[in-house]
């Protein structure tokens, strides 16, 4: 429950305080006085975007505090996983800058708007007439039936369990993606590793390779090179052996006369030794070296076969090529196959599918068994609030598919007047409809649903006297089990009041202000009587207005 708001520097308000009590607080000014402007400053603490130009004072910041009471609504869990610390008493402060600037803190703790929305929309329940408001929301719809049902321990247990079987589906399907892609990629492995092994490279043999296709590509040229050069060694007439050989002879001759000439006849000889082998080297290799045509074919194919998958692979070398093969056989090792886990999960999917089918049966049952007396209740309550030909009825369809409440989609239909077709909410009810709807409804689910703190704003719109009456009573009933607000210009609600502020306008020397005060009895009658009657309130309204307040 809302406890008290602070609002600083807003629209018409300069600094104001109020105090809520715990049962049914009714606010009451005249036009214009600024009790929308006590709504905006609550919706800023509700997450509303805001405006500067509500600043009362241009040059300073814009405050709103909201204590709060907030034990009964279960949120600990939330304030856990938005990293908030949890208190049972809460302070919510928006602050506003000139420049634009927002920020938002729960207990001091800074957080975001949508934070800020979300908490609030469980502790506040702001009902104004031209709001789109909750009453349409479906899932809100299901909420009160499932309150009114006793569904609440059964759906707490059917949840869980959903909860799990749709991890389980989400787990299956990603098994079964994985399981596609893993067989796309092992095929698209294998037909890679089938060109590597049909393609048996051998470390280096790209470069042995090339080197004999050079050798063989220009054997011709080696062979007739070598004859030459082992002809002019040898076989010519002045063959260059011939004529060493005589020199060999010459300094054979001499070089015991000269130690040095013995030493140059040494080296001579040695020289000469080599180029004979050299010669024979070249009448060899001649001899040996061929021409094939056929090799020449098979080493050129090989090597295309090896620059092709060089290409593709983008390496330069066989031994690359053999470290991408030995990588290829690696990854094909880590590929499990995921079939058993499919079906194992699918398995325990349709296990769960039949169990949450029986638990989804059962709440539904218990709806359909709410719903008639509900809407009995609803339609007596209409009738009492002057709106006789109004009936509600509730559809609960049953889905082809498991979902979050079970197998239900709950709607409430509506027909304002005599002979006119049931159709949904938002498609037929006027705000004043929806106003006495949303009490009527809220109010007979208030002892079985953690309703927050309820708020309405000029609920009474377009109706007076007995039913304005009647709808007064109905909010004091409320109010003894849960706290409420309301804005009114009726006198027969705002005799209901368990506490009464009255807001006011008070004309300073260059501006005005919005302030509200907590009535006492004597200025409470004079409010009542002024709102019978008009100000000055006549004496005869005073004593209705001092009635209306002792039947109270």
């Amino acid at each position: 429950m809302i406890q008290r708001l602070l609002i600083n520097n807003y629209a018409l308000i300069d600094e104001l305080e109020i105090d809520f009590s715990e049962g049914l607080t009714i606010i009451t000014g005249e036009t214009g006085a600024g009790k929308s402007i006590l709504l905006g400053a609550l919706g800023l603490i509700m997450g509303n975007r805001a405006d500067t130009k509500v600043f009362y004072h241009t040059d300073k910041k814009c405050i709103v505090e909201g204590f709060f009471e907030i034990s009964r609504y279960g949120l600990k869990d939330f304030f856990d996983e938005k990293d908030i610390d949890y208190d049972d008493e809460i302070v919510i402060r928006r602050e506003l800058t000139p420049s634009g600037k927002s920020r938002s803190f729960v207990n001091d703790t800074p957080v975001k708007l949508k934070t800020l929305g979300q908490l609030t929309a469980a502790i506040i329940d702001l009902h104004q007439q031209f709001d789109t408001l909750d009453i349409h929301n479906v899932s809100f719809q299901m909420r009160m039936m499932d309150a009114l049902a006793g569904n609440y321990p059964a759906l707490e247990i059917y949840q869980k369990e959903f909860s799990t079987y749709q991890k389980n589906k989400r787990q299956l399907g990603n098994l079964i993606d994985r399981n596609q892609s893993a067989t796309t990629e092992i095929d698209f492995l294998n037909f890679q590793l089938q060109e590597f092994n049909g393609a048996e490279l051998i470390a280096g043999e790209d470069k042995k390779m090339a080197s004999e296709l050079a050798r063989l590509t220009n054997a011709e040229d080696i062979k007739k090179t070598l004859s030459q050069a082992y002809r002019m060694m040898n076989d010519d007439e002045q063959s260059v052996i011939d004529q060493l050989e005589k020199v060999s002879l010459a300094l054979g001759e001499v070089k015991d006369f000269h130690p040095d000439v013995a030493k140059i006849y040494d080296r001579y000889e040695g020289i000469l030794t080599e180029l004979r082998d050299i010669s024979s080297d070249f009448e060899k290799v001649a001899d040996d070296t061929e021409y094939d045509e056929e090799k020449i074919q098979e080493l050129q194919e090989r090597l295309d076969l090896i620059y092709k998958l060089q290409n593709k692979h983008r390496v330069k070398s066989v031994v690359d090529l053999l470290s991408i093969q030995t990588n290829l056989q690696n990854q094909l090792k880590g590929f499990g196959d995921l079939s058993e886990d499919i079906e194992r999960l699918q398995k325990e999917i349709a296990k769960q599918e039949i169990s949450l089918q029986k638990r989804a049966a059962a709440l539904r049952k218990k709806r359909m068994s709410v719903t008639a007396g509900f809407e009995k209740k609803v339609d007596a309550m209409l009738t009492q609030l002057s709106m006789p030909h109004a009936r509600l009825q509730v559809e609960v369809r049953e889905l082809d598919q498991l979902n979050s409440t079970g197998i239900d989609e709950v709607n409430f239909l509506f027909a304002s007047n005599k002979g006119s077709k049931f159709l949904p909410l938002k498609n037929v009810a006027s705000g004043g409809e929806l106003s006495r709807l949303t009490l009527c409804t809220k109010s007979l689910v208030a002892d079985a649903i953690p309703l927050p703190t309820l708020i309405f704003d000029e609920i009474d719109t377009g109706i007076s006297g007995e039913v304005a009456l009647r709808m007064g009573k109905i909010l004091q009933e409320l109010s003894g089990r849960h706290q409420v607000v309301s804005i009114t210009h009726s006198p027969q609600i705002a005799v209901k009041a368990d506490t009464h502020y009255f807001v006011y306008k008070k004309e300073m020397k260059d501006r005005t202000m919005t302030r509200i005060k907590a009535l006492t009895m004597e200025e409470r009658i004079r409010a009542v009587a002024t709102m019978l009657s008009g100000n000055p309130p006549s004496d005869s309204a005073i004593e209705n207005a001092k009635e209306l307040l002792l039947a109270t």
